[in-house]
């Protein structure tokens, strides 16, 4: 296994410089000054920029000089410096070696294009590979059916039922059960149980208070049925010939007479309240 050191001295792409004391204070005037830092790993402290510097001259001494230089090349203040390192020959020929890219204080060395067209041609061709591998993997042979695909989708679906694995449900704090159970007993308080009242032979009937149009229901029906039974024995005495004219023989029947509708409807009230043993009752609902 390669030493990441040795790596990154091969590879300067990979490497990072910054000087926190000198971000705040960046310009055009001082950029280079901070790129001739010691510290800093791209500086050349061979170059020409070293020379002047040491000797208090001016930049523009620079074009009359032969060797590794350092120029400005571009400048966006206050974010973005660009660097460019160059070999002067004469003063109107220079080559150039490489740039650097100063971004919020941080220097970076540019790539240039055989770096990124490489960068590029291999992650291309990573993704491909793995894509044939992946295909490769799901494609089944048999001598008698020949080729086909088979996908599993089981691991996709493992892996998503890993994902959405519910929290676990924390208690509920004293607070809070108190606040249910008084909420639990208001509502109990406004609707009450209903009860259930098994009939002998029946199906358990659950037992409703007679509201106001449940008892005028009633009534009504009270009403119809004592009209019924009078219309019945006025017929019954006509056939019979017991009539009230004079001189005729009145009848007395052993009938008692015939309740009236609030007789009628109290007694169907008290029926219904009734309670029956409690060997009969069913669990409330």
């Amino acid at each position: 296994m390669a030493n990441p050191e040795k790596v990154s001295a091969e590879n300067p792409l990979h490497l990072s410089w910054h000087d926190s004391a000198w971000i705040p204070l960046l310009n055009r005037g001082n950029v280079l000054k901070y790129f001739s830092e010691r510290s800093n790993s791209f500086y050349d402290s061979q170059c020409n920029n070293e020379i002047i510097k040491m000797q208090g001259l001016s930049l523009d001494h620079l074009t009359n000089m032969t060797g590794i230089e350092y120029t400005l090349l571009h400048c966006q203040e206050p974010i973005l410096y660009i660097i460019r390192k160059q070999m002067r020959h004469s003063p109107t020929h220079v080559v150039s070696i490489a740039d650097y890219y100063i971004i919020a204080g941080i220097v970076y060395q540019a790539p240039d294009i055989k770096s990124v067209v490489n960068s590029r041609l291999t992650s291309s061709l990573h993704h491909l590979d793995s894509a044939f591998s992946e295909a490769i993997s799901y494609s089944r042979y048999h001598p008698s059916k020949g080729y086909w695909w088979q996908f599993n989708d089981d691991n996709k679906t493992e892996g998503k039922e890993k994902k959405t694995k519910k929290k676990k449900e924390e208690p509920g704090s004293l607070f809070q059960c108190r606040r249910v159970d008084q909420l639990l007993d208001n509502l109990t308080s406004k609707f009450p149980h209903k009860f259930y009242q098994v009939q002998p032979g029946g199906q358990p009937v659950p037992l409703q208070k007679d509201t106001s149009e449940n008892a005028d229901a009633k009534a009504e029906r009270v009403n119809q049925q004592t009209s019924a039974d009078a219309t019945a024995k006025a017929t019954t005495g006509a056939l019979s010939g017991t009539s009230n004219t004079p001189g005729s023989i009145t009848v007395k029947s052993s009938q008692s007479p015939a309740p009236s509708a609030t007789q009628l409807r109290v007694k169907s009230e008290m029926s219904d309240n009734m309670k029956q043993p409690f060997e009969k009752r069913t669990k409330y609902v």
